[in-house]
């Protein structure tokens, strides 16, 4: 945190625990790139029994587990289907086409779910003369462009189903996994059934300051664990960083209830600040998209005023602000953030 400032720029700000820090300190050690770092590796066990998987792999990043996932999966030249607002197309720098050498068709969508139709149409088995054979099939849940949006296991279990009829994998980009899970109540596995491969961050709200681990079959992870090497993402003594991401997993999933609900009871009271500023109903997760439009000030100048009342928020778009709760966010902060906001609404 910023002093005393509230931060809902993201949910990666959360500081790792006092029992984190505690077992990052006495962590066991060894050379993850080489003969393999034990604490790593029970990270990697913990994270594939959750999924219900048969093996993980640490990994710096969510971005790298998509990269790395992209890899594994497919062959040069290639078509990813998925909706427009996924994070390996919106925001990973080009890494789909500039280095795994694939290519990428959106879908008509709606809240990160892409239109069943269209995306039977848009399979391709193999490569034709006219068409480029579909690669891989991608899903992302929780959505962070749809605004914190939990995919349906039935949407899920379809995609997976044409899919596996066409012999195309799917690949779930689940980053905030555990909170779909916790929304859906059910295990994160009830999720990762739908897809050959899933990778999920421990930096955001699970708390752990760095990493994420992408999960497969055993020999889907052994050709990732080649492609993370080539990377760049091995990380010798990792088990300093994975030994809070063996806490995250074991302690902090069934509190992320209390962020959905700080985040529900932030708008609705931005609602009742003005209507237009959020749909309450859309709130799923910890994620709060607040559409400013109707002020007459960009978002981006909102963020600076906010700033100065002692609010950290993101811009989303030129009319929209992003603001996410977390564990270090309190029922007196949301308050303080409601009055903020409802004295600037009023200039």
């Amino acid at each position: 945190m910023s002093g005393n400032a509230i931060d809902l720029g993201s949910d990666t700000v959360t500081r790792p625990t006092e029992k984190m820090l505690e077992r990052m300190r006495h962590a066991e050690l060894g050379d993850d790139g080489r003969e393999g770092d034990p604490t790593v590796r029970r990270l990697e066990a913990l994270a594939a029994e959750k999924l219900g998987k048969e093996a993980g792999m640490f990994v710096p990043s969510g971005t790298m587990a998509n990269l790395v996932a992209l890899l594994a999966h497919t062959s040069r030249g290639g078509e990813v289907l998925s909706d427009p607002g996924t994070h390996i197309y919106r925001s990973e720098m080009g890494g789909i086409a500039g280095l795994a050498s694939l290519f990428h068709r959106t879908l008509p969508s709606k809240r990160g779910q892409m239109d069943l139709d269209a995306l039977r149409e848009a399979i391709k088995p193999a490569l034709t003369p006219r068409s480029l054979g579909t690669a891989l099939i991608v899903m992302e849940t929780t959505h962070n462009d749809a605004g914190g949006a939990v995919l349906p296991l039935s949407y899920m279990a379809a995609v997976h189903g044409m899919a596996q009829d066409a012999g195309v994998p799917v690949h779930i980009d689940g980053a905030r996994v555990f909170n779909a899970a916790v929304k859906l109540g059910v295990p994160a596995s009830e999720i990762a059934r739908h897809g050959e491969s899933l990778g999920f961050c421990i930096s955001k709200g699970l708390s752990a300051p760095v990493g994420s681990v992408l999960c497969g079959s055993a020999a889907f992870i052994a050709r990732a664990r080649a492609f993370r090497r080539m990377a760049g993402g091995n990380l010798r003594q990792g088990g300093v960083i994975a030994a809070a991401g063996i806490v995250a997993l074991e302690e902090m999933i069934d509190r992320l209830a209390e962020d959905h609900a700080r985040a529900k009871r932030l708008a609705e009271g931005l609602a009742a600040v003005h209507p237009s500023l959020v749909d309450p109903t859309v709130v799923e997760t910890n994620i709060v998209r607040l559409d400013v439009a109707k002020s007459g000030r960009r978002a981006d100048a909102w963020v600076e005023a906010l700033k100065g009342k002692g609010v950290l928020a993101g811009v989303w778009a030129p009319w929209q602000i992003r603001m996410v709760t977390h564990r270090h966010i309190t029922d007196a902060d949301v308050d303080r953030v409601l009055a903020a906001v409802k004295e600037l609404w009023g200039r």
